[in-house]
């Protein structure tokens, strides 16, 4: 099955997760990240799950899960320890056309939590579909050891010279081409920085600058 790659926004949607152990407080955390409105469904919980809870940060029903729970949300997460109650979670999501996963069991999932790779606003994910999350893993920390910590602060940097560039220079392969130009280049946030001068340059050269330039 070919799974079609996306990243959700999730800020301040609704999101179930039924369990509270170890099987779900790493999908709690990755919802807690993405912002989402987490309630969660479980007798008991881990420290940190009840951490969470104690900072406000996500509502938990201390009970076993019953018909009814997931009304009105966006996402669902089944991950308790037993698979019967996370196969009759995913069944009452199919009927309410809510996505769900059942962690740890690809028949009964609807999608996949990957392995993430961050720094800052970058996201490198990595699925193989549930069928090797350990090979996700590996391959997680092969590339988290490769790439320079301070790439998500470059990119920020770079988001802010795309906005210079994009306000100066109409929509084109002009503009198209020194955006892939300047992201192999070094950005940095000083008025001198060698890809905030290109792009001036190139903005002068083709008569986009105003009397103004693009701030420094």
């Amino acid at each position: 099955m070919s799974l079609f790659p996306i990243f959700l926004k999730l800020a301040a949607r609704p999101c179930v997760v039924v369990g509270a152990g170890n099987i779900a407080a790493s999908k709690i955390e990755s919802l807690l990240i993405a912002e989402a409105s987490v309630t969660v469904i479980a007798p008991e919980a881990l420290p940190r799950v009840r951490a969470w809870v104690e900072a406000g940060e996500l509502t938990w029903h201390q009970r076993a899960y019953r018909q009814g729970d997931l009304g009105g949300a966006f996402l669902v997460v089944a991950g308790t320890a037993t698979p019967a109650v996370n196969r009759a979670v995913y069944a009452e999501a199919s009927a309410a056309g809510i996505l769900c996963n059942a962690v740890d069991d690809p028949p009964f999932c609807d999608y996949y939590f990957p392995s993430v790779v961050r720094r800052g606003e970058l996201q490198i994910a990595i699925s193989t579909a549930g069928e090797s999350p350990a090979l996700a893993q590996r391959l997680r920390k092969e590339i988290n050891a490769q790439l320079p910590l301070d790439t998500g602060e470059w990119l920020m940097e770079l988001g802010r010279l795309r906005r210079e560039v994009t306000a100066v220079e109409p929509v084109g392969e002009e503009r198209k081409l020194l955006l892939h130009e300047l992201a192999q280049r070094e950005v940095c946030g000083y008025a001198g920085c060698p890809s905030r001068m290109r792009a001036q340059q190139h903005a002068r050269e083709h008569g986009f600058l105003p009397a103004k330039e693009i701030a420094g």
